[in-house]
This record gives C-alpha cells, sequence and structure tokens, in this order.
C-alpha cells in the first residue's frame, strides 16, 4: 500500500523558488517511519480522486484557499473526506487540511476572530486519559509553526480536542483512533518558517503585527513535527482500536 498526499495548495512562491513544495517537506519529516510508497494527488484538478481504500494512510496539505470558498473542487474533496472516515483509513490534516476534515465532518470554519496566527507559536496539550497517541513524547508545551487566518471554530461530533494556543482554541484535534489533524505546520522548519514571515510581511504590519520579532523568534520545531512521525508510526503502521 501507499501513502497518498493530497495537495489543496502551492507553498508560498519566494518560499518554493528555494526549498520546494509541501510533499517534498512531508516526505522527510515523516523519514523513516514510513517505508512505503508515497503519491500526491492534487485534488484541484479534474482527475478522478483516489478511492478511500487505495492507501494506507491519507495526508491533506495546507493552501491559500479558505474552506469558506466552498469550491467545487473542495466539495469533492469533502465528499472524499467521508469516506476516508467511514472506511476507517488514517488521515493527517494540516492547516487547511484540518480545517476541511472539520468541515467535511460537521465541525464550521470562519475567519479566526483572534487574527492571523503566523509564527513560531507556543501549543498547550490538553489531557486526556489515555493520551493521544500523536502526542508521544511531547511535553505539556512544545512549539509548533503556523500561518493562517481561518479557524474551526465548532469541532466535529465525536471529535477531542489535543491542543490550543492563545489565538486557536481547536490547535489540534482527533476523532476516533484514524484521524489525527493539526492547524499549525508539522513540514515547516524554521528557514520556511521565516519565508513565509517574509512573504507576508506586508499583511502582518496592515494588521499592526510585528514581522520584524515574528522573524527573530522564527525556529525549527521538532516537537510538532513528531506529531506527524507519531501518526505514521502509531496510526498507520500499528492501527489503533477506537478511543
Amino acid at each position: 500500500m501507499r501513502l497518498i498526499v493530497l495537495r489543496t495548495g502551492n507553498a508560498a512562491p519566494e518560499v518554493a523558488a528555494r526549498r520546494g513544495e509541501f510533499f517534498s517537506w512531508i516526505r522527510r519529516e515523516v523519514g523513516d517511519a514510513w517505508s512505503g510508497e508515497w503519491h500526491e494527488h492534487d485534488v484541484r484538478t479534474d482527475h478522478p480522486l483516489p478511492h478511500a481504500g487505495e492507501a494506507s494512510a491519507f495526508i491533506i496539505t495546507g493552501s491559500s484557499s479558505s474552506v469558506t470558498e466552498r469550491a467545487p473542487w473542495m466539495l469533492r474533496t469533502e465528499a472524499l473526506i467521508r469516506d476516508i472516515a467511514d472506511a476507517k483509513t488514517p488521515l493527517f490534516g494540516i492547516c487547511f487540511g484540518h480545517q476541511i476534515v472539520a468541515q467535511a465532518l460537521g465541525g464550521a470554519v470562519a475567519k479566526n476572530p483572534r487574527g492571523r496566527e503566523i509564527g513560531t507559536v507556543e501549543v498547550q496539550v490538553h489531557h486526556h486519559d489515555p493520551r493521544d497517541p500523536i502526542l508521544e513524547h511531547v511535553g505539556e508545551r512544545f512549539h509548533a509553526n503556523h500561518t493562517h487566518v481561518d479557524s474551526v471554530i465548532q469541532l466535529p461530533p465525536n471529535a477531542r480536542r489535543l491542543a490550543s494556543t492563545a489565538l486557536e482554541e481547536n490547535s489540534a484535534y482527533s476523532i476516533g483512533s484514524h484521524i489525527k489533524c493539526v492547524q499549525f505546520h508539522p513540514e515547516f522548519d524554521g528557514e520556511v518558517m521565516r519565508g513565509y514571515i517574509s512573504a507576508r510581511a506586508h499583511l502582518i504590519h496592515a494588521e499592526g503585527g510585528d514581522s520584524t520579532s515574528m522573524l527573530a523568534r522564527a525556529v525549527d520545531a521538532p516537537g510538532s513535527a513528531s506529531l506527524l512521525r507519531n501518526f505514521v508510526r502509531h496510526v498507520v503502521a500499528r492501527p489503533l482500536v477506537t478511543l
């Protein structure tokens, strides 16, 4: 079987010119946790979508698009997400992926009333018993790289909130044992994060933010990246019973 990355957007052009696209960053951070095949499918095209049973797992990337646009390709992707959920195929959503999974499964997405969240930000883990396996070896607080304006303002039914930040109540959530979603970017290293801050500096300034201080604080976030690897190790390679 293979791990399929569902591409929903492009990296910021200024960053992509130096570092490539989301797919290569995701593969880098997963590393040797996955020894099977990889495949990328751009869901924005007219090519037929993969079936829920075609993969060992799916990962949905970030995007500069907004789930609230309700574009035809988004609606098709939401239907696939519901099929994946019904099939209990492991699924990991990143940023836009986190949001579209929530929207597809009965949650709600809107512009974050607390404003843009961008840069290396501290994430607070929520306590659950048992602790979610994607949080293995992750402390009660860790740093993650973010860039988003929209937010999951209502979690889907049966979802468990796993983490929050000062600006984002639903920074990570799970649904059962097979769906894990994060608002941040576990595939962003410090260089990529600094590239995004520079690319968005004019917006940050227009909104009253300080891109210079954000750049100074932007660093690698290995704690965040471990959630992606833990998903592959513990949910994909060793599927769990429903929590």
